[in-house]
């Protein structure tokens, strides 16, 4: 591929990237300072943003693996979807 084309595409999202954006529309927008046309288009480029960060956080939690006591006493290996929660004292059922 030429120097060229590689300038032409787009920097691929990150999840860095797309929560440091975030971060910059919901101070604009506390700023409370833009004109309503203007806060109206920043809130639906937040709420997108929003949804990204979303479905990488919940594809990373879909990754992680937790190491617990199991009931013989020996450790075992589990998925840690649907468990955080129960762990931190949430009710789950």
């Amino acid at each position: 591929m030429k120097q060229a084309d590689a300038k032409n595409i787009p920097d691929e999202p990150t999840f860095e990237k797309a929560l440091a954006r975030l971060e910059q529309i919901v101070a604009q927008l506390d700023a409370g300072d833009l004109p309503l046309d203007e806060a109206l288009k920043l809130f639906g480029e937040g709420s997108e943003l929003g949804k990204f960060c979303s479905a990488i956080l919940d594809q990373a939690e879909g990754r992680l693996e937790m190491l617990i006591e199991g009931k013989d006493g020996k450790p075992e290996v589990k998925p840690a979807q649907g468990m955080l929660g129960k762990l931190e004292g949430e009710s789950g059922d």
